[in-house]
């Protein structure tokens, strides 16, 4: 079994392999950035889709306390990928780039993988 460091990326990925994906195949992999507004979420998008990232914005709707959230957006940057532990990192830090100088962050990834 392949082995991963022991943080959130190192323990998705383990998980990904005790549901039965192949890491050797590529799947769609989900990250999301936290945002605060939808102007900021628009700009995200433009320069994540430059990285060949599909995206999408949503507005958290569950959110209680709409005036206390310091992000209630979300960018989702979406791309086929062979995962590993480095290409995660990687595609998380490139958007952290873009993130970070407007005053957002990654806020974790997901997928549906690719078991059968």
């Amino acid at each position: 079994m392949d082995t991963f460091p022991d943080d959130a990326d190192g323990n998705a990925l383990k998980s990904l392999l005790e549901l039965g994906c192949d890491l050797s195949k590529p799947m769609d992999v989900d990250i999301q950035v936290a945002v605060p507004d939808e102007e900021v979420s628009m700009q995200i998008a433009g320069a994540a889709a430059a990285l060949g990232f599909r995206t999408e914005i949503f507005f958290d709707e569950d959110i209680e306390d709409v005036e206390e959230a310091t992000e209630p957006w979300t960018c989702e940057c979406s791309k086929v990928m062979i995962v590993s532990y480095d290409s995660i990192v990687a595609a998380q830090a490139s958007l952290n780039e873009i993130a970070k100088p407007l005053k957002c962050y990654v806020d974790g990834w997901s997928t549906f993988g690719n078991a059968d």
